[in-house]
């Protein structure tokens, strides 16, 4: 343990300067988006002002440990088509714990067979997690009975972004406009297979063929087919269910990708300029590979006329208030042949990996990757934790 993160400096309020806020930058986790949460934190890890803040990495395991890593974003990138862990920058055995009692904010390291060390007390969580058990309220939930204040969506806010239905249902709701689309519940698949796929194949007919078949809660494209017919639903069906038994299916729809992102200032939240994702040749849609793998390149800024960018900008702030959201999103959308814009979803954390679209818009907006970073932490500090 010899080589552990010292605690944070001592308080340098007895010299008439307040110490640096700690951030704890968590990253990894359970779910099938770990490669991608690790690339993330790697950019926020080689960003973040350190003359600003103190900063503490945290990984989180495959297999949920938490663990003390090392602060080294050069062993985080993508290498040979293959996405990195968690495990690669991991020098410990033991698990960090955070703070069970809200009134402190001490983060503790725990070895078996070894007094616990105190790491000192963390200000801020940065939760660069992305899919279940991370970006879906878990986390969230965790951190608001820790007390600790962290970026980015509440616990409300976060499950409604992770779960495609009940987010198609809060925006409809609210006036916006969704796409087709039906559920299979877990029993629904599990207990009359025939029905389900009547239900699908039904939809189909009304909406046409083809479909795309996805996990009801995941991100990054994982899971998702593309189905031009009744004979690949079930091998599509039990490729979204190998990331989650709730699975959604949504009719095609013809038009261009567009994207927004959305930043929380003091004022409130405001657009960024928009940017098209455009067809990719390559792959049967923009993928998990076309994303991360192939680095599929998005238009930034996106060719619109002024008044078709200040109606998704306009619409990228209502996703963002309809959803209770906090912080940031990425809001995805469909500029339909009629004119339409139709809302797929939002990213409450969507990736900041060197090509990602969401600090790319912000880019093209005045906002520097390093002034995106402050104006999280900054916005997550302005917050308490429990209800606001």
């Amino acid at each position: 343990m010899s080589n552990l993160p010292s605690p944070q400096s001592p308080d340098r309020a007895d010299q008439g300067y307040p110490r640096k806020p700690r951030v704890a930058v968590v990253f990894g986790g359970r779910s099938s988006e770990h490669g991608v949460s690790v690339v993330t934190a790697a950019s926020v890890l080689a960003a973040i002002d350190r003359d600003k803040y103190d900063v503490l990495p945290i990984g989180i395991t495959t297999e949920g440990r938490w663990a003390l890593t090392a602060d080294a974003p050069e062993r985080m990138a993508i290498a040979d088509r293959r996405m990195p862990t968690v495990e690669q920058v991991t020098d410990h055995e033991g698990a960090v714990v955070l703070p069970v009692d809200p009134a402190s904010r001490e983060v503790v390291y725990t070895e078996a067979g070894a007094v616990p060390k105190a790491l000192g007390e963390v200000d801020v969580v940065f939760p660069m997690l992305h899919g279940p058990y991370g970006e879906d309220g878990t986390l969230q939930g965790l951190l608001e009975l820790s007390g600790v204040p962290y970026v980015g969506a509440g616990v409300l806010a976060s499950a409604v972004g992770m779960d495609k239905e009940y987010m198609k249902r809060v925006f409809t709701s609210f006036g916006l406009a969704v796409g087709p689309y039906t559920v299979l519940r877990p029993r629904e698949w599990e207990q009359d297979r025939d029905a389900a796929r009547a239900k699908v194949t039904a939809f189909a007919a009304e909406h046409g063929w083809p479909v795309f078949v996805k996990p009801a809660r995941a991100g990054s494209s994982f899971g998702i087919t593309k189905v031009d017919g009744p004979e690949g639903l079930d091998a599509a069906i039990a490729e979204a269910r190998r990331h989650d038994p709730k699975v959604i299916v949504e009719a095609l729809l013809s038009g261009r990708e567009i994207e927004c992102g959305v930043l929380e200032f003091e004022d409130g939240p405001r657009a960024s300029v928009p940017a098209e994702i455009p067809p990719v040749t390559s792959h049967a849609f923009y993928d998990f590979e076309a994303k991360y793998i192939d680095s599929a390149e998005g238009i930034v800024p996106a060719p619109l006329t002024d008044e078709q960018t200040a109606e998704v900008r306009r619409l990228a702030v209502e996703a963002f208030e309809a959803a209770s959201c906090e912080g940031l999103v990425r809001a995805d959308f469909f500029l339909l042949d009629s004119g339409e814009f139709v809302i797929n979803e939002i990213n409450t954390m969507p990736g900041f990996t060197p090509i990602s679209m969401y600090p790319r818009m912000w880019q093209e907006s005045g906002v520097s990757y390093p002034e995106l970073i402050d104006l999280l932490i900054q916005a997550a500090l302005r917050r308490s934790t429990g209800l606001r």
